[in-house]
């Protein structure tokens, strides 16, 4: 009898303990995996230490689920290490955590032709902190009327910083008073403006994992825990088909492969405002009823990345992508249905489903399981209490505790099991 390989998943961690806790009970209920060609696999988790280390060590991770190196450059710079010199698979890859900086990937996707709401960038309002801001910007800094470039993107309008970070120094903009306050307390952030889009019907938000895509129906003015809507089917099958696409063409081009990304929807228009976020939301007390899933994926694209021995591709290939936004011949959808092949291509879709239907087919119903059982009951409860005042702990826990019950049921409806 063939030997069963053990493939070791490295967790490189911040504060978080919700997801990881999961996910790593999650692995070690799977067992023994059994991949399309017969042979046998385990999965086992490491959170991983930061420390020195030799350029030459020799890593024992062979996928590395990374949730730091966008602020921590020490990880950073281990993990840059360890993609070009051990070939360790990244979630996600450290060479486009600039692209991830919002500004690189509004430019890919108008590129792209999609249609994302006119933006302009405008230079700082305070001096950056070097040496040589003085001489450069009395020479060649140009004067601009901000009043007139807001006025071209029209009112309401959103100033926000080129680099993202969770909803840091955004603001709607009303009119000339609210624009100058925001730009004067914006300080060393580089800014964007961005046109708005007035009286939306939708605000999706898709988090994609690997070649799968949840989308959900934000609510960005609700507090975290109501953020997320259980709403099925509240965008029409055209448009929740465009939103999987960008979501996935935007991972696909720039090797994302655990980004979410953020659509607002008007007349059947999807217009993306937001899909670079190199550490999405995953935690059990946002997502809650979509917890589950996220939980599924995640552990899916891991265990086929290592298990296939699925080759890392950290560099940008923006070839194929720009030969199918210049061809003339294709209209809007023509050119989205060509995106959704170039990044079926990438992800191996195909491949990946037959991966999981062969050794992955029990995964739902030991989910559902899990997630029915004390151990979650446990990880919520500690969860709620680590995020909330005691006071709230009792409200919280019903409100959680209440939407995870229908996924529950929900689940046992889909896959027929007795409650």
């Amino acid at each position: 009898m063939a030997p069963t390989t053990d493939h070791l998943v490295g967790l490189l961690l911040g504060a978080e303990e919700d997801w990881p806790t999961a996910f790593e009970a999650m692995a070690r209920k799977v067992g023994v995996l059994r991949a399309p060609d017969g042979t046998s696999h385990t999965l086992t988790t490491e959170r991983l230490s930061i420390e020195p280390f030799n350029l030459r060590d020799k890593p024992r991770q062979e996928l590395v689920i990374d949730r730091l190196a966008h602020w921590y450059y020490h990880p950073r710079e281990w993990l840059k290490k360890i993609a070009l010199m051990d070939d360790v698979y990244l979630l996600n890859s450290p060479f486009t955590f600039q692209s991830m900086e919002k500004h690189s990937a509004y430019c890919a996707l108008m590129r792209l032709g999609m249609k994302v709401p006119e933006t302009v960038l405008v230079p700082y309002k305070n001096p950056v902190d070097n040496a040589r801001w003085a001489y450069t910007s009395a020479k060649y800094n140009r004067n601009f009327d901000l009043d007139t470039i807001a006025d071209s993107l029209g009112y309401p309008l959103y100033m926000k910083p080129f680099d993202g970070g969770g909803w840091r120094g955004v603001s709607q903009v009303t009119d000339r008073a609210d624009l100058h306050r925001s730009y004067d307390d914006s300080g060393e952030m580089l800014m964007h403006l961005q046109a708005s889009v007035p009286d939306f019907e939708h605000f999706a938000r898709s988090l994609t994992i690997g070649p799968e895509t949840m989308v959900m129906k934000f609510q960005p003015d609700e507090p975290m825990h109501n953020r997320y809507a259980v709403a099925h089917g509240f965008l029409s099958e055209e448009v929740g088909r465009e939103v999987v696409t960008i979501s996935q063409t935007v991972n696909a081009f720039f090797r994302w492969e655990f980004n979410s990304c953020e659509m607002l929807v008007k007349d059947g228009v999807v217009y993306p405002i937001d899909y670079a976020n190199a550490c999405p939301d995953v935690a059990v007390t946002s997502l809650h009823y979509y917890f589950p899933w996220a939980m599924k994926a995640l552990l899916r694209w891991t265990a086929f990345c290592v298990v296939t021995g699925r080759k890392p591709r950290t560099q940008v290939d923006t070839g194929p992508w720009f030969t199918v936004a210049d061809d003339e011949v294709l209209d809007y959808q023509g050119r989205l249905t060509e995106y959704q092949t170039l990044a079926d291509d990438y992800f191996e879709t195909e491949r990946y489903r037959a991966f999981c239907e062969s050794a992955l087919p029990d995964l739902d119903e030991m989910v559902l399981e899990w997630i029915s059982g004390p151990d979650f009951r446990s990880l919520l409860q500690s969860t709620i209490q680590q995020t909330y005042p005691p006071h709230e702990w009792e409200r919280f826990e019903a409100h959680f505790g209440g939407l995870l019950g229908m996924w529950v049921s929900d689940e046992q409806t889909t896959l027929g099991v007795r409650g």
